[in-house]
């Protein structure tokens, strides 16, 4: 049971199945794309350098809330600097992450390359599926993981 707990990773959980536009592309554009591919997000990128994200969210808030055009780039109503985790960070880690930057969806990036995306329903299916030992387990070495982050000692 420990070993299944301690490979609870980003990667075990993540989506891979990411849509990424380019910084260009206008809001009305990238909100239809997510609307036929069933997405809540978009990664934008530019050079092939991902730079930020589009959500659902951003469009309510963004677009109606300002009265920007359908037409603005995406560039101008995405969310920047991406914040993004590793595949091989914790899922605990990740949530920590989302928790303090009031974030619902983190962009997974392995070597420059968006690979995957976590959404906070990720979060909770695997929640339902744990065993308590196992939420334990995970706290315990995120603690400890953070403890050597932050210690004088070390």
């Amino acid at each position: 049971m420990e070993s299944r707990a301690r490979g609870i990773t980003v990667k075990n959980i993540m989506n891979k199945s990411i849509i990424s536009v380019d910084a260009t592309l206008s809001s009305n554009e990238a909100a239809k794309m997510m609307e036929d591919t069933k997405v809540g997000a978009v990664i934008v990128m530019e050079n092939n350098t991902p730079i930020g994200i589009v959500t659902d969210r951003d469009f309510a808030i963004k677009i109606v809330a300002h009265a920007y055009q359908i037409t603005t780039p995406v560039k101008q109503i995405m969310s920047s600097p991406l914040i993004a985790t590793s595949p091989d960070e914790t899922v605990l880690m990740a949530a920590d992450l989302m928790y303090t930057r009031d974030i619902r969806k983190l962009p997974v990036i392995d070597n420059d390359k968006v690979v995957g995306i976590v959404t906070a329903s990720d979060l909770v299916k695997q929640l339902a599926i744990s065993t308590e030992e196992d939420i334990q387990k995970m706290y315990h070495e995120t603690v400890i993981k953070v403890y050597k982050q932050y210690s004088p000692y070390n």
